[in-house]
């Protein structure tokens, strides 16, 4: 494929694939060594009704609504599982699971019985997003990266994410040595006098902002695969954070990118007729590459273990 068929059809969603894959495993680090990692699949439950009232209600698919409305089902997803906790006498994970499903259950209803005709947010693109539907068609080859006419029309996905990733990157360096010294031991962050609690909270907004950024991209699946495998993969790879956060990108970068290819010329090299899902396919080549880091990971017999700070 040359550059004027490159970089129209693929380069704009293979750069999506990337942003989204690094921009849920840089939180994803933090989350997975606090024990933390189911959050990103509650996230990914907990924001489909919100973003779909947000479009009910405006009519559009916008960052600034779906933020919103995301932010309003997380508060009432909050209040219900501290009430189902309370009436039912239930431990919180049990709660957690009830409220996570039914409120996923939910936006799956409120989309089928929606007209969302006119705009990319259905069923199918909750879980599986419109990946390969974000092409350039304005692009011409690589000489249209310098040009001003075609870049206004490059799909509003990819500086979306790429300020989400910006974002995400800045606020894990600012807040850097606190993260690090919060995850490894929380007792002594809190005797040093750091807030734990709010940062532990703003680290799940953030990961918050990166699944609401993905969600009409990419859909859940990638979602809740780039929260986990490629920092659970990093973390048989090194006991260094340092280490653990380069592997992690290296990772969801691989996942992103080899799982868009297979997506698009797997099936045709072994004799099928029709691609497969992107975001499936990038989903599976994250779990393919965790599994590899299990079998053959340096630190795969440690795996439990904290690692070094």
């Amino acid at each position: 494929m040359n550059g004027s068929e490159f970089v129209p059809l693929s380069l704009v969603p293979m750069l999506i694939g990337i942003f989204v894959a690094v921009a849920c495993a840089l939180p994803g680090n933090f989350l997975v060594l606090r024990r933390q990692a189911l959050i990103g699949d509650a996230i990914s439950h907990v924001v489909l009704p919100g973003i779909v009232v947000a479009f009910l209600v405006t009519g559009v698919v916008s960052t600034w609504p779906m933020l919103l409305g995301a932010a309003g089902a997380a508060l009432v997803s909050v209040m219900a599982i501290e009430g189902v906790r309370r009436l039912g006498k239930i431990e919180s994970g049990a709660a957690m699971g009830v409220i996570f499903t039914a409120m996923f259950a939910g936006g799956v209803l409120l989309l089928e019985q929606s007209d969302t005709s006119n705009v990319h947010l259905d069923v199918e693109h909750a879980l599986y997003g419109n990946l390969e539907s974000l092409i350039w068609l304005d692009a011409t080859g690589w000489g249209s990266l310098l040009d001003p006419e075609a870049l206004a029309t490059i799909p509003v996905e990819l500086p979306r994410m790429a300020v989400t990733l910006l974002f995400v990157a800045l606020f894990t360096a600012i807040f850097w040595r606190p993260l690090k010294i919060s995850t490894f031991d929380g007792g002594f962050a809190r005797t040093i006098g750091m807030k734990t609690g709010p940062l532990g909270l703003g680290l799940v907004i953030v990961a918050a902002i990166a699944a609401v950024a993905a969600f009409d991209a990419v859909g859940s699946i990638i979602v809740i695969a780039m929260f986990i495998c490629p920092p659970a993969a990093a973390r048989m790879m090194t006991n260094r954070l340092e280490h653990q956060i380069a592997w992690s990108v290296l990772f969801a970068t691989l996942a992103a990118v080899l799982g868009y290819v297979l997506a698009g010329y797997g099936p045709l090299w072994i004799g099928m007729r029709d691609s497969v899902s992107a975001a499936g396919m990038i989903a599976t080549v994250s779990g393919v590459i965790l599994g590899l880091a299990a079998l053959m990971g340096p630190h795969r017999q440690r795996g439990a273990a904290a690692p070094a700070a």
